[in-house]
């Protein structure tokens, strides 16, 4: 089991920052790639940036340039920098571990943090 515990989030206006945490724990063996997940309300759980262990990174279309993620190995915690925030960038943002190919595909495990809620005005 991979345990995640994030951090971050919050209500910002449109145009502004933000950024979230997420530290892993456990078997982190079994994993070589975290990421970031959106939900906004009544729609599905879409990935919007994944990072692995060797640097490959991985983003949403709607997001580049926008969104940087980065991770710290030693700690084994990924950050997702959020700027020039949308309000379409709303939702609960959710952690996962799982694996990325070196083509850069990410595919989640089972393995979930708690979620956080980033809220954009405008």
């Amino acid at each position: 089991q991979v345990q995640l515990v994030e951090s971050g989030g919050g209500l910002v206006q449109a145009g502004g920052s933000l950024r979230l945490s997420c530290a892993a724990s456990g078997s982190t063996f079994s994993i070589n790639a975290m990421g970031w997940y959106r939900q906004a309300p009544g729609k599905q759980r879409d990935l919007v940036a994944a990072i692995a262990n060797f640097g490959r990174t991985n983003y949403a279309d709607s997001v580049k340039g926008r969104f940087a993620i980065s991770r710290d190995n030693a700690k084994i915690t990924v950050y997702l920098q959020m700027n020039s925030l949308k309000p379409e960038d709303m939702g609960v943002y959710y952690c996962n571990a799982g694996r990325m190919a070196y083509n850069g595909i990410y595919s989640p495990e089972a393995f979930w943090g708690q979620g956080t809620q980033v809220t954009v005005s405008s």
